[in-house]
């Protein structure tokens, strides 16, 4: 579980800052060079390419407290496997290729009013929600044809 801190107002819990590692450096670093989502594999492959010896436990490690301070996305393949990615530090979602991992964050303002509509008819409040949403891209769909 992530050190949480409270904010004065309104009682907004956030995340503690990370300490600054040269391994979380490195790892911060691969994911600026990559828009889609990559494993943490794929990732220490790109390291160990770029000269930087981190062993892939600790990439792990450096990923995980990343995804803990929200500067890391994570989204699950459909065999389970985690991948990673840098986002914007605004609420979006994800548009995600099948085929190829082609990732574009997306607004869903229809999403946003559905959560919230749904959640106060039920007696929610302090709602979250993620929304994932898979196909083929056009590029990925061309080459099937």
């Amino acid at each position: 579980m992530p050190a949480r801190r409270k904010f004065e107002e309104g009682g907004v819990t956030a995340p503690t800052p990370l300490r600054s590692t040269r391994q979380r450096t490195a790892v911060s670093a691969a994911l600026e060079e990559v828009d889609d989502f990559r494993t943490a594999q794929e990732l220490h492959a790109i390291l160990r390419d770029r000269g930087d010896s981190i062993g892939l436990a600790t990439v792990y490690r450096a990923l995980q407290a990343l995804a803990d301070t929200g500067a890391v996305d994570i989204l699950r393949t459909a065999d389970g496997e985690a991948t990673y990615r840098r986002c914007s530090s605004h609420h979006h979602h994800h548009l995600v290729c099948r085929s190829c991992g082609r990732t574009i964050e997306v607004e869903g303002p229809a999403v946003e009013r559905w959560a919230d509509r749904v959640a106060d008819e039920h007696g929610f409040v302090d709602v979250s929600h993620t929304l994932e949403v898979s196909g083929t891209c056009a590029d990925c769909a061309r080459r099937r044809r």
